[in-house]
């Protein structure tokens, strides 16, 4: 099987230290808690810590309209789920920083809040799985401050979300079919993956 491969963003994250479900379902597998060394909790821990406004970083007049352009479509697509501009705005803002700021594709976060949770904020998987991303809990326990509940906040599931699914690609060397299904907890069966890349083709857009 040729599995897409992504470029390897472990230096970014270690700088950090510094077919598609309908609407309604959440499609979380029960992602494996693993050992972590120490090294490597903390690095997650201070990526998820970090505070930082979600505000794009947008140097030149071409970063502004490639934003604003990408805001329009996505805005448009993600109506179907969220009916209020402003909420779909401040969703897609957050999304645009967090998935920036871990180094991975737009539409492959959007490809994977789509599947997961079908955007609803407060899903749980009959797994235990929360939020748009769904983390399982064990995560706030293992690089956050144990409190799950903020799991629900958005800003923090989207920066889990990212951080976990970077440092499961990089754990898989940047294979995208592997590293999804370590993130789904189904590594090696092509059902999560497919569903993801499916759901990833109706957001790609050029400022990926």
């Amino acid at each position: 099987m040729s599995h897409m491969v992504l470029p390897s963003r472990r230096a970014c994250l270690l700088s950090l230290l510094g077919p598609l479900l309908p609407v309604g379902l959440a499609h979380a597998g029960r992602q494996i808690e693993e050992p972590l060394s120490h090294a490597v909790r903390s690095a997650l821990s201070a990526a998820v810590a970090a505070a930082a406004p979600p505000e794009p970083l947008l140097p030149t007049v071409s970063d502004q309209q490639i934003y604003a352009q990408w805001q329009a479509f996505s805005s448009q697509r993600l109506a179907r789920y969220k009916t209020h501009p402003t909420e779909r705005q401040e969703f897609l803002q957050t999304l645009w920083y967090e998935a920036r700021r871990a180094g991975l594709p737009l539409s492959l976060v959007l490809g994977v809040v789509q599947v997961e949770s079908a955007f609803r904020k407060y899903a749980i998987s009959s797994a235990g799985a929360m939020g748009y991303m769904q983390v399982m809990p064990f995560w706030a326990r293992l690089i956050g401050d144990g409190n799950e509940s903020r799991l629900f906040h958005m800003q923090t599931n989207l920066r889990f979300g990212c951080v976990i699914l970077r440092y499961l690609l990089d754990r898989e060397r940047g294979d995208l079919f592997m590293g999804l299904g370590r993130y789904n907890g189904s590594r090696g069966k092509s059902a999560y993956p497919q569903s993801v890349l499916a759901a990833q083709s109706l957001w790609v857009h050029e400022a990926d």
